[in-house]
């Protein structure tokens, strides 16, 4: 029995090792990929929207706005939907927007990602510095919604 619990152990301890070198790999892989957005190489657009997608069937999924700009039209990946509408930035055809972002390598192609969009005095980051996508976080629970001031 207790030959059995060492085998046991031993086997754990030495998968132990493994994982940790799988787990390594996965974020160098995952710092590799980010490499690609460098906020040196950033450009601003600036046009009027032609289309909003909140879901985008497409990759890479989420929100895309088409702007037309003095060049041409340009999709731009937003990301999350839900981080522009928890932060009340509701996009509209026919809008002036002010978009900072680059122009990355996806897939066979290339795709205009926004870091930061602006609509008149309203501006919302939609990406780290990084170039990560900035996610939105539901509140926990009710009480956080309801206003902090006031008697119980």
């Amino acid at each position: 029995m207790v030959t059995r619990y060492l085998t046991v152990i031993v086997l754990v301890a030495g998968m132990i090792p493994g994982a940790a070198a799988g787990q390594q790999q996965t974020i160098a892989s995952a710092d590799a990929g980010l490499a690609s957005y460098d906020a040196t190489r950033e450009v601003t657009l600036t046009g009027t929207v032609q289309a909003f997608t909140s879901v985008s069937e497409t990759a890479p999924l989420g929100a895309h706005v088409v702007l037309q700009t003095s060049s041409g039209p340009v999709d731009v990946h937003l990301g999350d939907a839900r981080l522009l509408a928890a932060n009340h930035f509701a996009i509209q055809s026919g809008e002036t927007l002010r978009i900072i972002g680059e122009k990355v390598a996806y897939g066979s192609g290339t795709q205009f990602v926004a870091r930061i969009v602006q609509k008149g005095t309203q501006v919302l980051a939609v990406r780290s510095v990084r170039g990560i996508p900035l996610s939105y976080m539901a509140p926990r629970n009710g009480a956080q919604t309801k206003s902090q001031g006031g008697t119980l």
